[in-house]
């Protein structure tokens, strides 16, 4: 940029302000619609720094431990991102972003970036912190192919060798994510699954009886029809996941997240497809759609 911009907060609050009015689609399957938002666009303040003609990609970077950050196409940003301090007339909380955060409502929200305090011009593009760490897709696009994860992370013979294993032990944590895996009525030789990141696979009608998956990571992923009577799956990230119509009974989902997942679903005549739930503990589930929470305290939908 021509000329680099440092900004407090009293003198970005100072810039002429505007309302968003948006629909926010998150990659774990939930929206929200019409949300009020208070802000300024971001062509507003990089119509203050002059980009250069090389610049192609604007990066975000958070206050964060992790130092979560995003990008975008440049002519994109301009276009489509706000800076956002306000939600329906009042500051944004700490939980959702506060003091700043992008909105980009035409992608996913991962790439809208929370307590957001650098904003960067590039020539070549980096991917964010979603995009390296969970392999989701760097487009983010909710309409054009669904551009959720980078489909497809395994070769034939890695999949069956998956498949066949009898330890996992190599396999475990977030840089060893298997991504859309079809692992469809996957009886594993051992029951020590944990620390396994097993994203948007399909794992319908997979018998997972007494297996311990503590701290894996699950989201989006099909397990409708699976089995997994006893299963410990304390500290798990189930976002997106749909158990619909699998077994549950005597399962442990203490302390997980839970955004999105669904337990029953709606049939096509009208029926109702529910997990079987008996004895299944959920205490301290992070974010569980009321629907959803209903059918974990009734055992019956409340529609």
């Amino acid at each position: 940029m021509e000329s680099p911009l440092t900004l407090t907060y009293p003198e970005l609050l100072a810039l002429p302000q505007g309302e968003l009015t948006a629909d926010i689609h998150c990659v774990t399957s939930w929206s929200h619609f019409g949300m009020r938002l208070q802000g300024v666009p971001l062509a507003v303040v990089l119509g203050r720094v002059r980009p250069r003609p090389e610049a192609r990609f604007v990066r975000f970077e958070a206050y964060s431990s992790r130092r979560h950050d995003t990008s975008l196409p440049l002519s994109l940003a301009l276009a489509d991102t706000w800076l956002i301090h306000g939600q329906g007339g009042a500051p944004l909380t700490l939980e959702h972003g506060y003091p700043l955060r992008t909105v980009t409502p035409s992608r996913y929200f991962y790439k809208s970036l929370k307590w957001v305090h650098r904003i960067e011009l590039l020539a070549e593009d980096r991917l964010g912190y979603w995009e390296r760490e969970s392999s989701y897709h760097n487009n983010a696009d909710p309409w054009a192919g669904d551009e959720r994860f980078v489909s497809g992370s395994l070769a034939p013979a890695d999949l069956r060798a998956l498949r066949e294993a009898d330890s996992y032990v190599h396999r475990r944590g977030p840089r060893k994510v298997v991504i859309g895996a079809d692992l469809r009525g996957w009886e594993p030789k051992t029951r020590d699954l944990g620390d396994l990141y097993l994203k948007n696979c399909d794992l319908r009608g997979a018998l997972l009886d007494g297996v311990d998956l503590r701290g894996a990571n699950l989201s989006l992923s099909d397990l409708r029809g699976a089995s997994l009577a006893g299963a410990d799956l304390r500290g798990a990230d189930l976002e997106g996941a749909n158990f619909a119509g699998a077994n549950l009974t005597g399962a442990d989902l203490r302390d997980t997240f839970l955004s999105a997942t669904k337990f029953f679903e709606l049939e096509s005549e009208g029926g109702v497809c529910g997990a079987r739930i008996e004895g299944l503990r959920w205490e301290g589930g992070k974010e569980l759609l009321e629907a959803q929470e209903a059918y974990l305290r009734k055992g019956e939908p409340s529609l």
